[in-house]
């Protein structure tokens, strides 16, 4: 028998507020405030790349050691969130290999978001790469804060009888710290999940609910947001949404909790 309800969140910048911080590597210019996927999608060709490392391993090495030295060392995996077009892994490594992008262009970018975010519920630091022109056009580091309805949303939820999900583009160590503050359990979780990853887990727990629900806030949420029974877009995070993004969605909320009127109303037999 299918169960009723199920929702799908995206984490940063849908169930968490977050900082984002990119060093223009051609500049040296640092853009604070930015939206990672939209970087991505200004061009073809591009992808944006988590680096999965611990950051105490990062601040004991040598600053001036070349990224992909770095990856080799320490056997940094890494794992494409969100691209433009399609990506393979090894064309990742192989553009880092021939750029000169160092260990403190991304201390830069971590150092700034610590500073700017001295509570942060996690950090998190990646590049954006372009296998058309081979070069690591960004470096980037986020920091995200829980939003202050993001508890007693997630809450109020599970009292409904609904099964909470996330499916998100950060790795697997930081969403366990989340989902552990949310007592989600990590079987729901989909760490490093792509656009069409997330599509794919939507279109998959279709198959036992009557009804799931995306809850996104970005660009690589745009086909799990047209494949859910209904696509939720939140502007919480403040940050301007392309029409595209919003045309996507058969709801715009500015706050998470007022999914849980959603799945009420729902639950209710009202057609939305």
């Amino acid at each position: 028998m299918k169960k009723r309800v199920a929702v799908v969140f995206d984490s940063a910048g849908t169930l968490l507020h977050m900082y984002r911080v990119a060093k223009e590597m051609s500049t040296g210019s640092i853009l604070e405030d930015i939206q990672t996927t939209l970087l991505v999608a200004q061009k073809a060709d591009r992808a944006l790349v988590v680096l999965r490392t611990r950051f105490d391993e990062l601040a004991n090495c040598d600053p001036g050691m070349e990224l992909h030295n770095f990856i080799e060392k320490y056997d940094i995996d890494l794992g494409i969130s969100c691209s433009s077009s399609p990506f393979h892994i090894d064309d990742v490594y192989g553009i880092i290999r021939q750029n000169r992008t160092k260990v403190s262009d991304i201390n830069d970018v971590v150092s700034l978001v610590r500073g700017r975010c001295p509570h942060v519920f996690y950090i998190a630091a990646g590049l954006i790469v372009d296998s058309q022109e081979n070069v690591v056009p960004y470096v980037l580091s986020t920091g995200g804060q829980m939003y202050s309805s993001t508890s007693d949303t997630v809450r109020a939820l599970r009292e409904l009888g609904t099964d909470i999900y996330i499916a998100s583009g950060d790795d697997a160590h930081n969403l366990s710290t989340l989902a552990s503050f949310l007592d989600i359990p990590m079987e729901y979780v989909f760490p490093v999940a792509t656009t069409h990853d997330k599509e794919r887990i939507v279109k998959d727990l279709k198959k036992s609910y009557d009804n799931v629900l995306m809850v996104g806030d970005g660009m690589n949420d745009i086909l799990a947001l047209r494949a859910a029974d209904v696509g939720i877009l939140t502007s919480q995070q403040g940050d301007e949404r392309p029409q595209v993004l919003m045309d996507a969605a058969d709801i715009n909320i500015s706050n998470i909790v007022d999914v849980v009127d959603i799945v009420k109303k729902i639950s209710n037999g009202v057609t939305l």
